[in-house]
């Protein structure tokens, strides 16, 4: 029996992603998601985008995306590796030149920013969450400062750090003169054909600046509990300088990037390499988890999922692509602290179970 001739009916999908997302949500909260199978889109929505308001989600609901931005990232920094424009084994200070004063810092890798194994760690990584963040000047004194021990020796261990992308960040507009938003959007979400995508600048409030038309789409965030959390275009941020809020997006254009990402849509065949590179398995982590460009392998089955999640207090996000089986999944829920990616590999997993 052929992977195509094992595909459950739309409804027999609509029932086991309904199974796994339903007890996601809160009263007030909702979720969008996107299945990729067979070479057709499915869309499939739950809930309240805005209840105080009467908005339902939809597949054009606008998200935080959360840490889903990395994978962009990754895309826009294996491009660039593929252009031979940067390497993965430069040092990030070749291009942040201000870190060539630090002791440790200047001998942290590209590469190892872009697979959290960098050493890098800062307390705003990891809970109990601080107060305080960093303007530019006050993030560059602390990388300088930082020093490497034994459980933060660069290239030695993996340890997830949003930092670390900060950085990358800034390797990224320094090598390329433009911000971080310009690079994305010329370089991954136009040529995508991607137009509810974007990385927005902050107001003083720090909500996003979104167009009107897309604000409109923009959900209510909520809480764990089902609280209201921000307004729509929240965005949360401990660094304060441009470029490092959260990308905004929806089920329909992440399900572009799936596909494109399966291969299942013609895009520029250096685009399409640097998509597979930016999946490439890099880092062991566990005997059943690898660290691409962003992206993890998960080997718990197989075929391996290679996924991404994301999470703050109000929004969870998750992309997952079973590419043997060119099997995707996007889940986008206003509700915060969700474990998504537990939800998107057992629909991922009954996707791909034989019939």
């Amino acid at each position: 029996m052929t992977a195509t001739a094992a595909v459950p009916k739309r409804e027999n999908i609509q029932h086991l992603v309904a199974r796994w997302v339903q007890p996601l949500l809160a009263a007030d909260t909702g979720a969008a998601v996107a299945v990729r199978i067979d070479g057709q889109t499915l869309f499939f929505n739950y809930g309240w985008a805005d209840h105080a308001n009467g908005h339902r989600i939809t597949p054009d609901s606008l998200f935080n995306l959360a840490s889903v931005r990395k994978v962009f990232e990754a895309v826009l920094l294996a491009e660039a590796v593929d252009r031979d424009e940067l390497s993965l084994d430069d040092p990030a200070s070749k291009y942040v030149t201000e870190l060539q004063q630090g002791r440790d810092i200047r001998r942290v890798t590209i590469g190892q920013l872009a697979t959290h194994t960098s050493g890098l760690l800062l307390p705003q990584d990891h809970p109990p969450w601080p107060d305080r963040g960093y303007s530019l000047p006050e993030f560059i004194q602390t990388l300088n400062r930082w020093q490497e021990d034994a459980e933060q020796a660069p290239g030695k261990q993996h340890m997830y750090t949003h930092a670390g992308y900060v950085l990358l960040q800034l390797v990224l507009e320094r090598r390329f003169n433009k911000p971080i938003a310009e690079l994305l959007q010329e370089r991954v979400i136009a040529p995508l054909g991607l137009h509810e995508t974007l990385l927005p600048p902050r107001d003083a409030n720090g909500r996003a600046k979104l167009p009107p038309n897309l604000m409109a789409q923009a959900v209510q965030g909520y809480s764990e509990s089902g609280e209201r959390v921000g307004d729509p275009g929240d965005q949360q941020t401990y660094y304060h300088f441009p470029g490092t809020g959260q990308m905004f997006s929806s089920a329909r254009d992440l399900s572009v990037f799936v596909a494109a990402n399966l291969g299942d849509l013609q895009v520029h065949p250096a685009l399409a390499k640097s998509m597979r590179h930016a999946r490439q398995d890099l880092f062991s982590i566990s005997p059943r988890n690898g660290q691409a460009l962003a992206w993890e392998v998960n080997y718990n089955n197989s075929p391996p999922i290679v996924e991404k999640n994301g999470g703050l207090n109000n929004s969870s996000t998750y992309l997952g692509l079973i590419a043997e089986r060119k099997i995707g999944l996007v889940i986008l829920t206003n509700r915060g602290d969700q474990n998504v990616a537990e939800a998107g590999r057992l629909i991922l997993r009954a996707l791909c179970a034989r019939e």
